[in-house]
């Protein structure tokens, strides 16, 4: 069976690819969220050396530090390199350095943390091959691949046995739109940008999910295959995606992203849902559901001067975790059965609300499409992103979708809205208040740019309002 054609990254690979014209050998970490293509990235780049990869087991129960020694040896055999023991790590690492001293070669560790998580020595031992054995050969490039980015900070970015020796820490977003668009090949320009977003409402830009897409098939039928069929890959994905990652925690991670699903919130309001303490194991988790890509904390800043701001909130960034939650989970017991067979989408509970959301993440995950379109180089930008506004006794609450704040003094201020019909006048109204309760500096000058997913009424055009009318599809373009 042959993989699906190998879309996007190009600055991706092509950072790789810089390696090989060094003159020292290259040890690289690989991180990001499960299913956004790590090992499809270094597979790729390896078509172009001599390759070994080698993966951990997942840890089970019964998985223990001599049954991945094992694991990795019967992996060096398979691959055309018998005769390692599998007693020490030292060894085995000794063994494989001995079949990669010369010439272009590319070794892969993948789910690092899964290899070494149950042998203390581990990592010492592998520091130790780097720099007696793997490093002598200047044109070795040797990564350190897992989805699991919190192991991988605090065991490898920074740990001092590590310090001076990574060359690249490379961390996988979502995919831009624009190169998602080509998922839906040979029938891109068939299909209108409301229809795709249908789609990448449920999959965000992650490279595994979309490789799902069958251009052949409407988005209902696609989301239906994918969300709502007895073994389809989105009703399995949860679980595993939990259960790989944070194994027996994996119930606490859980009860946070529920939390999200119907918003972003500060960490006060998701420790008071919870009935638990501010600090400690709960803030622990946060943290390593935003370096684990499911996340995302939004800092508000001042306006006056540009500075970050204590106030932050955080924000379910993953668009399939969020379907997941809404409508997948309520429905699974069905599913699994065969028995479910789901309405028409648009008349899902709640669903206006939670494709805004979904709206909302697809964009600002795009924020250099954003720049582009409203023409702003990325040199002008002081801050930018979702910003927020406390309500106090002088001050009024403010929530604006997104805004990009210029070293010129210029705030640009984005309204994202999703509606299944054109957008009609009223849209003027709420963004006027939206402004009347910001706390403007007064040297600063305010820009209105509205995003939208399925047409706006011609009135709202010719009210000349806002400096930009920007279309989804643009972002496809």
């Amino acid at each position: 069976m042959t993989n699906p054609p190998f879309i996007g990254r190009e600055p991706e690979i092509a950072r790789l690819k810089g390696l090989l014209s060094k003159k020292s050998a290259s040890l690289i970490v690989v991180r990001g969220r499960r299913r956004i293509g790590k090992s499809r990235l270094l597979g790729e780049f390896g078509k172009e050396v001599k390759s070994f990869f080698f993966s951990g087991m997942p840890p089970v129960e019964k998985t223990n530090a001599r049954l991945q020694r094992e694991e990795f040896a019967g992996q060096m055999e398979r691959m055309g390199l018998p005769g390692a023991k599998s007693d020490d790590w030292s060894n085995l690492f000794w063994f494989l350095s001995k079949h990669t001293e010369r010439g272009r070669v590319l070794v892969v560790f993948d789910e690092i943390s899964w290899l070494g998580g149950k042998d203390p020595a581990f990592l010492g031992k592998l520091k130790t091959a780097w720099d007696m054995h793997f490093s002598k050969n200047p044109q070795m490039v040797m990564a350190l691949c897992g989805s699991i980015s919190s192991w991988i900070e605090e065991n490898i970015l920074s740990s001092t046995g590590f310090v001076g020796r990574i060359t690249i820490d490379l961390v996988l977003e979502e995919l831009p739109l624009n190169v998602c668009n080509a998922f839906w090949r040979p029938k891109e320009k068939l299909i209108s940008a409301y229809e795709k977003f249908k789609l990448l409402s449920v999959t965000g830009g992650v490279p595994r999910y979309l490789e799902e897409i069958n251009p052949k098939l409407p988005a209902e039928r696609n989301i239906q295959n994918l969300c709502f069929t007895q073994g389809g890959l989105l009703v399995r994905e949860f679980d595993e995606i939990f259960s790989d990652l944070f194994s027996k925690r994996s119930a606490s991670y859980k009860e946070i992203v529920m939390r999200l699903a119907d918003g972003p919130r500060e960490l006060l309001e998701i420790c008071k849902e919870l009935q638990q303490s501010r600090g400690g194991l709960r803030s622990k988790h946060l943290d390593d559901l935003v370096k684990a890509g499911f996340i995302q904390r939004d800092f508000s800043w001042h306006l006056q001067d540009g500075k970050e701001s204590k106030i932050s909130r955080f924000r379910l960034s993953d668009n399939y975790l969020r379907f997941y939650l809404k409508y997948i989970l309520r429905n699974r017991s069905k599913i699994k059965k065969g028995d479910f067979t789901p309405s028409v989408l648009t008349k899902f509970p709640g669903w206006e609300g939670m494709m805004g959301l979904q709206f909302e993440n697809l964009v600002v995950h795009n924020r250099k499409t954003v720049l582009k379109l409203i023409e702003v180089s990325s040199e002008e930008v002081v801050m930018d992103g979702p910003f927020f506004q406390r309500a106090t006794k002088k001050l009024p609450g403010c929530q604006i979708d997104y805004m990009i704040q210029t070293r010129f003094h210029t705030l640009y201020i984005i309204e994202i809205k999703f509606s299944k019909d054109p957008i009609g006048k009223k849209i003027i109204e709420e963004m006027q208040e939206k402004i009347k309760r910001l706390k403007t500096p007064k040297r600063f000058s305010i820009r209105p740019i509205l995003i939208h997913v399925n047409g706006v009424e011609s009135a709202v055009l010719d009210e000349g309002y806002f400096d930009k009318v920007i279309d989804f599809g643009e972002f496809l373009d």
